[in-house]
């Protein structure tokens, strides 16, 4: 139960929520954590499901990596190489992106990719454009990816291709099968909704799980995690 441990912790979910959001009920884990668990046996639709809610794959250990990993090491540190397209995630109303090849690398220790849960493999870096996330999202910030995370955490902020191929940057509210709420964090935005069949124009790319801000002209603190 270690990993699914440290995986709520990093969901920020207790037990019975993450047993809610996988199969509608909250004793799902707590069963697993019974005594009499060894003589129970589990659907694979649950344990799938659950595996999606905490991020992890369906064998519940750290995820694996697959596809294509460059790491150097730096001062006896190893470090992953996430790639970064010159491609732009709009904070407001949408824009086209092609993402092309990336047009640099960002080195991030892989100890820390590790505890955050992240796949070197599965991430990539683009950057926001327009105010609408303002103060968590600057324009021009950089934000990185996790194309694994694309069961929707409510309040969590994502990525995705929205109608006619606009890619933006927005916190999201899902009631299953009934509608989605794209959240924006500045209050000068309102409120979008999807329900219905527009609920299937949302492509989600990723969670956004690291920014960095771009000191241009506003004066304000952030400090993202450093690699």
């Amino acid at each position: 139960m270690q990993v699914i441990d440290e995986a709520l912790k990093r969901a920020d979910l207790s037990d019975a929520a993450a047993s809610k959001l996988a199969v509608g009920n909250y004793s799902l884990i707590k069963n697993m954590r019974s005594a009499r668990s060894r003589d129970k046996r589990y659907s694979y639709h649950n344990l799938k499901a659950l595996a999606d809610v905490l991020g992890l794959e369906l064998y519940f250990g750290p995820p694996r990596e697959e596809g294509r990993l460059y790491t150097t090491e730096i001062n006896g540190e190893e470090f992953a190489s996430i790639p970064r397209y010159d491609a732009q995630l709009a904070a407001g109303g949408g824009a086209f992106n092609d993402e092309g090849e990336p047009i640099s690398t960002l080195a991030f220790r892989r100890d820390w990719l590790a505890r955050s849960g992240i796949s070197p493999a599965s991430a990539y870096i683009l950057s926001v454009r327009g105010d609408s996330m303002r103060p968590t999202l600057y324009d021009a910030d950089l934000v990185m990816i996790d194309t694994r995370r694309k069961q929707v955490r409510n309040r969590r902020i994502y990525a995705f291709v929205d109608r006619d191929g606009e890619a933006r940057v927005k916190r999201l509210e899902a009631i299953p099968g009934r509608m989605i709420l794209l959240l924006s964090d500045n209050p000068d935005h309102e409120t979008e909704l999807r329900e219905g069949p527009d609920m299937d124009s949302l492509q989600l790319l990723g969670e956004v799980v690291w920014s960095a801000h771009t000191w241009l002209d506003q004066v304000h603190t952030k400090t993202p995690e450093a690699s």
